[in-house]
């Protein structure tokens, strides 16, 4: 027993479920009639193997009443038992099929969920990806999914079974004996407010240990994540006394939550040993006045030790089918999320040949109606300008890059390129006119050679290589044991910041943008290796429109415009020498970093 996580509208989320599995109907229905046929086998059995108790019973009562003449009738005893075996197999042929179609409909329903769930994601704006965190959204693609998976290939058919087996044994028992029936349905409200009190008490305990064991995985991976820091505050003790309260906690709660539900098995033992002696003693009654055979008291026994079986066995796939419903809620919120504005077709547009001129007009943005940002923005970059916007964090420097890309579409104005509005350009064939370069770097799992060619995937290795040494990258590259071949881990831990960084760049000049952005792509290393990246930058920039956001204001010094943005209004424009002669709020903030600078050489 464990603690089900109840949806929000199981009924709902139900019917759309059940609507997945309805293109594989036909295999359902195989594999409901292959559950009954099994089933019904195994049920038949009891009922027969009492035939050769009664006939070996009767043999021997007749021998007690002095008739040496009874003998064992033993060919009817073996086609007895080969029946019996011959149901015992084709009950597990009949298992087996059930468990290989079912397993396919699982994984097809499944695979087809997997990939909406793909197609979906490919089509949600970057909004979607700002608001939910990249574990959230991981647990609803693999966790959740594998949940629904699993009920289906498993739970799913122990449901039938479970039905199949209650209802063929309660008829197989009427069959014999309707009073011994009742006789044996007696335990069943027993167990029944057995089972419901125990589950009533013990849900909030589970809800504990589930709360409880993740605070505890949470304080030990920040722990475990912070370490170097816990040790250099001396915090040692205050971590492992957290650690002791936050799991004594759990200790009280799962104890409580595993006492309450093992109570149910010796329980529910105990309850159907006295429906056992029940049946047995009034089975010798009814057996010793000739009311019934004694092979039948027989299958009676073994019907009674059977029946509650299929109930617990459902009300354990009730709890498991509703985490399902909650894991496939989660995962149609995913699918039902507004996709990304789609490109307006009709008035498409191209840019055959990028210049790289910009324009903003008039361009108004917010991220919620009630909060905009970029009110009446007006622009203009000329082809291969570099153009530096600075400012302090949260005056839009990030945003006007975004919009430029089209990740967040604007709420009035507009955007051009060489004079076409990019709203009439499939978001596509627009992001293939930019670089990118971001603070952040991001390499996947392969080789460096690969994670070059991500640029331009139909790139040579000649042109990954002239991209590498023009990103000053080829010599650390061919230090490496695999040299280009060298494979990168998930993390790319095993090479520095600054060398993944020239691996982007690197893959920046392979793409040969017309547009680049630059987004703080110096800020996370040493001086020594942001001048290789700045000579980088330099060849990636030239005759190229460029964006270069920064808050290291020297690197900006030679930009052709520098654009000051505070609370999404650019107040202030021109090139270094200007604004500094201004005395404004760029010389402030330049001046502000120099002497900092100033102060830190001097205490060094």
């Amino acid at each position: 027993m464990t603690y089900a996580e109840k949806p929000k509208n199981f009924k709902k989320t139900f019917f759309r479920l059940v609507a997945y599995l309805k293109p594989r109907k036909f295999q359902l229905l195989v594999v409901l009639i292959m559950s009954v046929l099994s089933t019904t086998f195994i049920i038949v059995a009891p009922k027969i193997m009492g035939l050769a108790t009664t006939s070996l019973f009767d043999t021997l009562v007749e021998r007690n009443q002095g008739n040496a003449d009874a003998t064992i009738d033993f060919p009817y005893i073996y086609r007895i038992l080969l029946t019996l075996g011959g149901l015992y197999i084709f009950s597990f042929i009949f298992g087996y099929a059930k468990q290989y179609v079912m397993a396919s409909v699982a994984q097809k329903t499944v695979y087809q969920m997997r990939k909406e769930v793909k197609n979906k994601l490919s089509k949600l704006p970057l909004s979607f990806f700002d608001s939910k965190s990249h574990g959230e959204i991981l647990s609803r693609v693999t966790n959740d999914v594998d949940t629904i998976s699993q009920t289906l290939q498993q739970s799913l058919t122990q449901l039938i079974t479970a039905t199949v087996t209650l209802i063929g044994i309660l008829v197989m028992m009427i069959i014999i004996s309707p009073i011994m029936t009742l006789v044996c349905l007696f335990i069943l409200p027993a167990s029944f407010f057995v089972t419901k009190g125990i589950t009533t008490r013990s849900r909030k305990y589970f809800a504990g240990q589930q709360k409880n064991l993740g605070d505890l995985n949470g304080h030990v991976e920040e722990m475990l994540t912070g370490h170097k820091i816990v040790k250099a505050f001396s915090r040692e003790k205050e971590a492992i006394d957290e650690f002791e309260k936050v799991n004594n906690k759990l200790y009280s709660s799962a104890w409580k939550a595993q006492f309450m539900s093992g109570l149910i098995m010796p329980l529910m033992t105990f309850i159907n040993n006295i429906g056992y002696v029940m049946i047995c003693v009034a089975g010798g009654v009814f057996v010793t006045r000739g009311m019934l055979p004694i092979g039948d008291i027989q299958a009676l026994i073994q019907y009674s030790k059977q029946f509650t079986q299929p109930i617990t066995q459902t009300a354990s796939i009730a709890n498991i089918l509703q985490s399902t419903i909650a894991a496939a809620e989660r995962v149609f919120e995913v699918l039902d999320e507004e996709e990304e504005t789609p490109d307006d077709l009709q008035e498409e547009q191209q840019i055959k040949s990028p210049q790289g001129t910009v324009s903003f007009q008039q361009v108004k943005f917010g991220y919620t109606k009630n909060d905009i940002l970029f009110n009446n923005l007006s622009m203009d970059v000329k082809q291969g300008e570099t153009i530096a916007i600075v400012g302090p964090t949260g005056a839009g420097k990030t945003t006007l890059v975004n919009l430029l890309m089209r990740f967040y579409d604007i709420d009035d104005g507009k955007i051009t390129i060489d004079n076409q509005d990019i709203n009439k350009l499939r978001r596509g064939k627009l992001r293939q006119i930019f670089g990118m370069v971001l603070q952040d770097t991001w390499l996947f799992n392969g080789t460096i050679e690969d994670n070059i060619a991500y640029g331009r995937l139909e790139a040579t290795n000649e042109e990954i290589i002239q991209a590498a040494k023009a990103a000053h990258a080829d010599h650390f590259i061919r230090t490496l044991p695999d040299g280009y071949k060298t494979i990168l881990n998930e993390e790319a831990s095993n090479i520095s910041q600054g060398q993944k960084q020239l691996i982007t760049i690197a893959r920046a000049i392979l793409a040969n943008p017309s547009i680049l952005i630059l987004d703080e792509a110096t800020s996370s290393v040493d001086t020594r290796t942001e001048a290789i990246i700045q000579k980088a930058m330099s060849k990636l920039m030239e005759g190229r429109t460029s964006f270069v956001i920064a808050h290291r204001l020297s690197t900006i010094q030679s930009a052709d415009k520098i654009l000051v943005m505070d609370k999404g209004k650019i107040i202030e424009h021109g090139d270094h020498q200007q604004l500094m002669g201004k005395e404004g709020f760029y010389a402030d903030l330049y001046n502000s970093q120099f002497d900092k600078r100033t102060m830190n050489d001097q205490a060094g």
